[in-house]
């Protein structure tokens, strides 16, 4: 499904470059439950926004479902984007004084005029899966850290994506609500969605089926 050859990713500023990823090759399966750590600036979240199609790289090749990703323009990348994946990051992206349900039908808004028939009730579907149906009125700022997480997977499932992609998705939270976040992605693996978590916590890693390592711009092992 996903094909990373030899990436490299490198940022310039002030005539001064920084390589953040160093020749990156990586393939995951449909359905996988993927793990990808290593410590704070080893390059996870720039690998995480090449796969996403949020940034691309400076080299290399990138292939999902057989798309050469690199060749698409920017409308063309952002239509593959809205439609592949789901994003859950670590600082949850609500909007504060906008409900649960509304934050979750906020990615229908780039791709459609109005809510396409029986939106909300899916929005209200997901809130359910989540365990926040009773809480789809609450302002996302009335909301526990927890909760804010899981309006934000109700929020990146709406548009039924094969590909979750998170990003140190339980750094905010506490240990109940950590198990809580990864007893939901474990569900939607086994509902055969291919789950790919950036973390840089051993114990978060081993719900995967499979750990990568980055480590100095690089895959190792």
């Amino acid at each position: 499904m996903i094909k990373i050859k030899d990436i490299e990713k490198t940022y310039t500023k002030a005539s001064v470059a920084t390589r953040v990823l160093s020749g990156v090759t990586i393939s995951i399966q449909r359905g996988e439950y993927v793990a990808i750590m290593g410590s704070s600036g080893t390059g996870k979240s720039t690998l995480m926004n090449v796969i996403g199609c949020l940034d691309k790289p400076t080299k290399g090749q990138y292939e999902l479902d057989d798309i050469d990703v690199l060749q698409l323009d920017d409308d063309a990348l952002s239509a593959l984007r809205n439609k592949k994946f789901g994003f859950i990051f670590q600082q949850f992206f609500l909007l504060e004084r906008t409900t649960a349900l509304d934050n979750v039908l906020l990615p229908l808004i780039y791709t459609t005029d109005k809510y396409p028939t029986g939106a909300i009730q899916l929005a209200n579907k997901f809130l359910a899966n989540v365990g926040l149906e009773d809480r789809r009125e609450y302002f996302a700022n009335e909301l526990s850290g927890g909760q804010q997480q899981r309006v934000a997977i109700a929020r990146a499932l709406i548009n039924d994506p094969d590909i979750i992609l998170a990003d140190e998705p339980t750094g905010n939270l506490d240990s109940q609500n950590t198990a809580e976040i990864l007893e939901i992605f474990s569900h939607l693996h086994k509902e055969g969605r291919t789950i790919i978590v950036v973390t840089h916590d051993q114990a978060v890693a081993e719900h995967a089926q499979r750990i990568l390592e980055l480590k100095d711009g690089q895959i190792k092992g």
